[in-house]
């Protein structure tokens, strides 16, 4: 059974900020890959492609 540390804080609180960490890491996240997508863009078009054949294969 894990201890409460010192950092377990209000429950509402925490879930804020766990957001807020979340928000932020997506969207460096989405700004990195459009960063990759400029640099290599041979790369990301077969990418694109990959990800186009995987959603036409794809069953609901």
């Amino acid at each position: 059974m894990p201890e409460p540390g010192p950092d377990r804080g209000e429950e509402t609180q925490t879930e804020a900020e766990r957001r807020r960490r979340r928000a932020q890491f997506l969207r460096e996240l989405n700004e990195a890959k459009a960063l990759r997508d400029r640099v290599q863009p041979r790369r990301a078009r077969a990418a694109r492609m990959r990800q186009q054949m995987r959603m036409r294969t794809f069953r609901w």
